[in-house]
């Protein structure tokens, strides 16, 4: 009878411990990292690491209300905030294989302008990004990427 009531009981304190653990959910640690984006070179270092290595924490944070992205290539391609977001959110964890250099064009107490060069064996992809102070924040307000 004791045996069966230890069983029973391990058996409680298991499923007690998954049912908690599933609350959380798989991304709640991912939810708790608080990024730091109160100087333009904070915002611009996130922005590089969400778009090369696959950094998805705070990703909402990074991009004002307002931003937008433009991709001059064969064919012009305008993307809203939500689908770069989604985007970005569904490449967690995907590093790129490329070189990435970074170099501020204009710079001023409240906005920056920076180039963004990645590239790649075949190819490279310039990044012109705008970010806006938006309160005590540094925001991603657009993007306009070209390819050569």
């Amino acid at each position: 009878m004791k045996t069966l009531a230890k069983t029973f009981a391990a058996a409680a304190l298991i499923a007690v411990s998954t049912f908690a653990m599933a609350a959380e959910g798989p991304g709640a640690k991912a939810t708790k990292v608080n990024i730091n984006l109160s100087t333009a070179d904070f915002a611009l270092e996130h922005y590089v690491a969400v778009t090369t290595e696959g950094e998805s924490s705070s990703v909402e944070r990074l991009f004002a209300a307002d931003f937008n992205q433009k991709i001059q290539a064969f064919n012009a391609q305008n993307h809203s905030r939500s689908e770069v977001v989604k985007l970005l959110k569904k490449q967690k964890g995907e590093h790129l294989n490329c070189a990435v250099s970074t170099a501020i064009i204009e710079e001023s107490a409240d906005y920056i302008v920076a180039k963004v060069t990645l590239k790649f064996e075949n190819f490279t992809k310039t990044d012109l990004v705008t970010l806006e102070r938006v309160g005590n924040d540094w925001k991603v307000s657009k993007s306009i990427n070209s390819y050569k």
